[in-house]
């Protein structure tokens, strides 16, 4: 069994997405399937993957969504269904492609809400559970003031600069997640909390108490709305990116869930 970190792509065709691999090869065990967040990439779930891999003894994959990382560019969206065409029109290419037969859907903040959106929207007996990190169900005022105040990080402080190490396409990167959460519009718009009630698989939401992007109504949406069991965490101390504040503490909270859903 290789556990150490593999590096690929998942060529479909137009687009042609960086991945990293932890763990056996797909063919000899279940999959965790992760989504990375808005301004994330594969590399940027840092050493999560390799963790995962040794505490589940699973198959961990990470992948770029295009225009993320070093994925083929893309366009910059021109409406707000940036997430559901991700959920709905990629996300079933890859898993495809990668043969995925079954696991766990991994996602952090919008990697969180394409999970969740895919798991509500497809019936898809694979996915036998969704671990859900910092999701946006609802956009909170605190989460477009974030955006609203990220946009001047990025055009008028560091923040283009820091990203630019790990994007090759920066500014598809930064307003695909920008646009869309700093706007007025897509604050009232989006609403992904009818999708849960589809969701009948277990799922596992974790969210830092000192969330810069979001609030424990996430936490309770989850519990109200979904239709299978769901397990919810307000982590204290920790803020939105919980795989770069406490990697081995979401690590452990993931592979129990895991073990649990897939047992």
């Amino acid at each position: 069994m290789t556990t150490g970190i593999r590096r690929g792509l998942i060529d479909l065709g137009e687009q042609k997405l960086e991945a990293i691999w932890a763990g056996p090869e797909p063919t000899e065990a279940p999959m965790l399937v992760m989504l990375h967040e808005g301004l994330g990439s594969a590399d940027l779930w840092g050493k999560l993957p390799a963790l995962l891999a040794e505490a589940t003894g699973l198959t961990v994959l990470a992948y770029s969504r295009a225009g993320h990382g070093a994925s083929t560019p893309a366009m910059l969206p021109d409406r707000f269904t940036f997430m559901h065409d991700e959920a709905l029109k990629v996300l079933p290419r890859v898993l495809g492609h990668v043969g995925f037969r079954k696991g766990v859907l991994v996602g952090a903040s919008d990697g969180a809400t394409i999970a969740a959106i895919y798991a509500g929207s497809v019936k898809d007996e694979r996915v036998r559970g969704v671990s859900l990190t910092a999701p946006h169900f609802i956009v909170e005022e605190v989460t477009a003031a974030g955006a609203r105040a990220g946009k001047v990080a990025y055009e008028q402080g560091e923040l283009k600069r820091r990203l630019a190490r790990w994007h090759a396409n920066v500014d598809i990167a930064f307003y695909t997640w920008n646009q869309a959460f700093a706007s007025p519009e897509f604050k009232q718009w989006f609403d992904a909390t009818p999708l849960l009630r589809n969701i009948h698989v277990p799922v596992q939401v974790l969210q830092g108490e000192q969330d810069e992007y979001g609030t424990p109504e996430q936490l309770t949406i989850a519990r109200r709305e979904c239709a299978g069991p769901v397990e919810a965490h307000l982590l204290p101390g920790i803020g939105h990116s919980i795989h770069k504040e406490a990697p081995e503490l979401m690590c452990r909270m993931i592979s129990d869930f895991v073990a649990k859903t897939l047992s």
